[in-house]
C-alpha cells in the first residue's frame, strides 16, 4: 500500500513508500549523511535511487542539482512523488531508466559526486530469492552488477570527483579491487557495526577519480546500544543534525 511518511525526523521532509515493496533502509540514510560533499559540488548522481531517500537527504546538505536513476518504473514514480511533495522539482530529477541505458546518453566527466546504495547480493541462478520482484531487484544483482556500477562511475565522474557507496562489509576486498581497476582511488572507509560486540556488517567507502593515494580509516558507526535502542549518534542523524567531520577530500 502506498503511503506518505515523514522522512525520519528531518523537518518538513516527506517520502512516499509502498510497504509491500522494499522500503528505504538505514544504509541509505547513513550514506546520505556521511558522503563527502565538497564545496564546489554542482552536479550529483544517485544510482539505484529507489524511492529517492538519498537525494532527499542530500538536498538538505547542498544546493547542487541531483539526478536520481531508478530502473523500476513504479518505484521511480514513488521517487517522483516524493520530489514533488517536497517541492524539489528544480533540484532533483528522477530518471526511470537503467543505469546502463542512462550512461549512454550522458557525456563523460559530468558529475562532481556519485552516490550508490546498490543491490548487495550476487545473482546466483539457483539461489533462493524473494518472490516479490521489487525486493529481488533491490537486493540481488539481477539488473546491474557491482562491476557495471564502477564502470559507469568511471565514465560519468569528473576527474577528482567523489564516489560514495554503502555495501556489505564482506565485499570490501572486491570493492577495493574494482576501485583500482576503474581508477577510483579509495580515500575514506567507515565501518558500520550493528552492536559493539558484533562484527561490522556494512561499510561506507569513498574514493576520487584518479586521486592521489591515501586511505583514511574513519571512526566506526555503532548503530545499537546494548539494550537494542539506537545510539545517540544514530538518533542525531535521524534528526538531520550534522555529526560528522565531512572534511573535503584531498585529490
Amino acid at each position: 500500500m502506498e503511503q506518505i511518511h515523514d522522512l525520519l525526523e528531518y523537518e518538513n521532509l516527506k517520502i512516499y513508500q509502498n510497504n509491500d515493496w522494499f522500503s528505504f533502509s538505514l544504509d541509505s540514510v547513513l550514506l546520505a549523511h556521511y558522503a563527502t560533499v565538497p564545496i564546489r559540488t554542482y552536479h550529483i548522481l544517485d544510482l539505484c535511487t529507489g524511492n529517492a531517500p538519498i537525494p532527499l537527504i542530500l538536498s538538505r546538505r547542498t544546493q547542487a542539482h541531483i539526478d536520481a536513476v531508478e530502473i523500476q518504473k513504479d518505484v521511480a514514480t514513488l521517487a517522483q512523488k516524493s520530489v514533488e511533495i517536497n517541492h524539489l522539482e528544480m533540484q532533483i530529477t528522477v530518471i526511470p531508466q537503467s543505469a546502463q541505458e542512462f550512461q549512454k546518453s550522458c557525456e563523460s566527466d559530468t558529475y562532481d559526486l556519485i552516490t550508490c546504495n546498490p543491490p548487495y547480493f550476487k545473482d546466483i541462478p539457483d539461489a533462493t530469492k524473494n518472490l516479490d520482484i521489487h525486493k529481488t531487484l533491490a537486493r540481488h544483482e539481477v539488473t546491474i552488477t557491482l562491476e557495471e556500477i564502477l564502470k559507469i562511475v568511471r565514465k560519468l565522474l569528473k576527474n577528482n570527483g567523489t564516489f560514495a557507496i554503502v555495501h556489505r562489509a564482506e565485499r570490501l576486498p572486491e570493492l577495493l579491487s574494482l576501485f583500482e581497476k576503474y581508477n577510483i582511488t579509495p580515500k575514506r572507509l567507515r565501518l558500520i557495526y550493528p552492536h559493539l560486540d558484533r562484527e561490522a556488517n556494512m561499510l561506507i567507502l569513498e574514493g576520487t577519480k584518479n586521486g592521489h593515494p591515501g586511505l583514511k580509516i574513519l571512526s566506526p558507526i555503532l548503530v545499537h546500544k546494548d539494550d537494542g535502542s539506537y545510539t545517540d549518534e544514530i538518533l542525531e542523524i535521524f534528526k538531520g543534525r550534522d555529526t560528522n567531520e565531512s572534511e573535503k577530500l584531498s585529490g
